[in-house]
């Protein structure tokens, strides 16, 4: 399996109360760094959307938390897609101190394309699927079997 690579990195500012008391940002704030993450890659990959009309939701995630973020670090959510299938794609984010490249904790989530009128999941139209790959720079679209 090919590297993974990360076309879009979005820089954190940390907060003061990101922090808990042990001088470390809390795990549950980590979430609200992967929710700006994946907004900001949205926005890039398809600008023209309407999202009052459609968007995605997360039906799926999970993370590992791989070392403790200190307020002082300089921290970046990195954003890519994995795989693309008919309703649904996979994201892997990860945040990274850019300073040293260390990876401090990987989240990895399913995205379901959604009617926001209808309020219910959708198949994806070719011009997320395309606007993804061309973004992504290969075709990501799952193998049906």
């Amino acid at each position: 399996m090919e590297e993974l690579q990360f076309h879009h990195s979005l820089p954190i500012q940390l907060r003061f109360n990101d922090v808990d008391k042990y001088g470390h940002v809390n795990n549950t704030v980590y979430f609200s760094f992967y929710d700006l993450g994946k907004s900001e890659y949205l926005k890039t990959i398809r600008p023209e959307l309407d999202e009052e009309q459609e968007g995605v939701v997360i039906v799926h995630i999970e993370t590992d938390f791989l070392a403790q973020i200190k307020a002082s670090e300089p921290i970046a959510v990195e954003t890519a897609t994995t795989a693309i299938g008919t309703k649904s794609f996979d994201l892997v984010q990860r945040a990274v101190n850019t300073a040293t490249g260390e990876v401090k904790c990987i989240c990895r989530s399913v995205l379901v394309a959604f009617d926001v009128k209808l309020g219910q999941s959708k198949p994806l139209d070719e011009a997320w699927i395309e606007a993804i790959c061309r973004f992504e720079g290969r075709n990501l679209r799952k193998k049906r079997s």
